[in-house]
């Protein structure tokens, strides 16, 4: 493993800033720890093909240990296999599991979709969350998974095929687009938006790092706030929206959702913290609502991430 000052040399000195800025200096060590930390391969069984008990019968056949996750009973982190040990496995080439990260989880579990429900995932590929929340609702329902870019779409459609998934439509567009084509249309609505990233660097790969700039990180607020507003038209009054990111910074995270306090009829909701390594919403100088967000600080089986749970008023 990389040490700290190794880790603090190699990334940008804006990024590095940016972390003094936000969080303690314990905190910033667990994140340069985490960007170093090889991350142990998780799972989660897909239940419209399989199920858990039948998925750790056969690991334990062919000897591959792993432990449970206490809030997903679906999901497993694997001691002694990577993802190219279960590339080779039927399971995987048959779509019984889907390959993904625990943070990535995290937001369709906050979202709580039901059978019936009509959902709208915004940036959908490559479909982890879209099919989790398929299987979540038992393939009843119906799911718009939307997609901008055409090549990422194809990978969608095959990824939703390979898991069975019946209830999904892909749709190939602007997200910013799809509140005026499906107004009040949504029961929920998953807002995994496109974002700078500095949740999954890895110190071992420059080109997780290289492309991050404050630059970057001003644009890609603008087109959240932009499909925020999208979500928020396309949502039925009541409804809920998930809003999550795979970044750590308060510009994306944090003063998005206090913009949108200031900007809609909306509530904050409180999330249950799932784990310890879950930090609250980062409040100076922001509407104190802002606390029931959660943030994930990167480790060895977490990305880092950052999601919030919205009630759109009656």
């Amino acid at each position: 493993m990389a040490s700290i000052t190794e880790i603090r040399k190699k990334i940008p000195q804006d990024l590095l800033n940016s972390f003094y800025d936000i969080f303690d200096i314990h905190t910033v060590d667990k994140i340069l720890y985490g960007f170093s930390e090889k991350k142990l391969t998780t799972l989660r069984v897909n239940t419209l093909k399989y199920d858990i008990k039948s998925l750790m019968d056969y690991f334990k056949q062919i000897n591959i240990k792993f432990e449970r996750v206490k809030w997903n009973e679906n999901a497993l982190i694997l001691k002694n296999a990577d993802e190219r040990d279960l590339e080779k496995l039927n399971i995987y080439k048959d779509g019984l599991i889907y390959l993904q990260n625990l943070s990535s989880m995290i937001p369709p579990i906050i979202l709580d979709p039901q059978e019936g429900e009509k959902i709208l995932d915004v940036a959908a590929a490559p479909g982890s969350k879209t099919t989790q929340m398929a299987a979540m609702m038992k393939n009843r329902g119906f799911i718009l998974a939307n997609e901008v870019d055409k090549i990422r779409a194809e990978r969608l459609k095959y990824n939703l095929n390979l898991q069975g998934v019946e209830i999904a439509e892909v749709r190939v567009g602007k997200g910013e687009r799809i509140g005026d084509e499906y107004t009040e249309f949504f029961d929920k609505v998953l807002l995994d938006v496109p974002c700078s990233g500095e949740g999954i660097i890895s110190i071992k790969d420059s080109k997780t790092y290289k492309g991050w700039s404050l630059k970057e990180v001003e644009k890609l607020s603008r087109l959240q706030k932009k499909l925020f507003e999208s979500a928020y038209k396309a949502l039925k009054k009541g409804g809920i929206i998930v809003y999550s990111t795979c970044t750590l910074n308060r510009k994306e995270n944090e003063e998005i959702i206090d913009w949108a306090i200031n900007h809609f009829n909306i509530d904050i909701l409180s999330i249950e913290r799932l784990d310890n390594n879950f930090l609250n919403g980062i409040t100076t100088g922001l509407n104190d609502e802002v606390k029931k967000c959660i943030r994930v600080i990167p480790n060895d089986v977490y990305e880092g991430f950052f999601v919030c749970k919205i009630k759109k008023k009656d």
